[in-house]
């Protein structure tokens, strides 16, 4: 088992706790609340009947730690609800949208819409082409081009988002609001 799922386990079990965390977007909806974890036969069939193999980290996530909830912004999807996407290749250049990839077979690169981020904002996972593994964050009509994370894996992702609001850090990519800018106001 990876290393990282036990660390993960442990934080969080302390963020829902954490007198001096940030504030996680979309919290009020998850609650820090995680479904039990996905048995491996219900994600082979997702994976059988969208002919795609999900990277092995967040498949690691899914079966160990839990099948949706406590996530950055609104939570993590249920994978019966995750989607499919192709990046639009014919949006001009820096301002290219995410559409519906449909049934296989598939064409271009792949991305697993994995957690609710709101209106067309989409959090996706890379599943093939040089992107699979990795976080993108985009949307759907094109206003803002994809945002590659620098985190390696999902899981390195994960715990970044948790590392830093234990932390009590700012973080815009990860909607995470420090406790020193949601301090009451002392003005009249």
């Amino acid at each position: 088992m990876d290393s990282r799922i036990l660390r993960i386990r442990r934080k969080l079990a302390k963020a829902p706790y954490a007198a001096l965390r940030s504030h996680s977007f979309g919290e009020e909806k998850h609650q820090f609340r995680l479904d039990p974890p996905l048995p491996d036969s219900r994600v082979a069939a997702f994976e059988a009947d969208h002919g795609i193999e999900l990277p092995g980290p967040y498949r690691s996530f899914l079966t160990t730690i839990g099948g949706s909830g406590t996530s950055p912004f609104n939570g993590l999807l249920p994978l019966r609800s995750c989607e499919l996407f192709t990046m639009d290749p014919q949006q001009e250049a820096g301002s290219r949208g995410f559409s519906f990839a449909g049934r296989p077979p598939h064409r271009g690169d792949l991305f697993l819409h994995i957690i609710e981020a709101g209106c067309t904002d989409l959090v996706l996972l890379g599943v093939t082409g040089p992107l699979a593994g990795r976080v993108v964050t985009g949307n759907s009509d094109g206003l803002w081009g994809p945002n590659v994370s620098s985190a390696a894996d999902f899981l390195a992702w994960y715990e970044r988002w948790l590392d830093h609001m234990l932390d009590g850090r700012d973080n815009r990519d990860l909607e995470l609001t420090s406790p020193a800018l949601r301090a009451p106001s002392t003005a009249p």
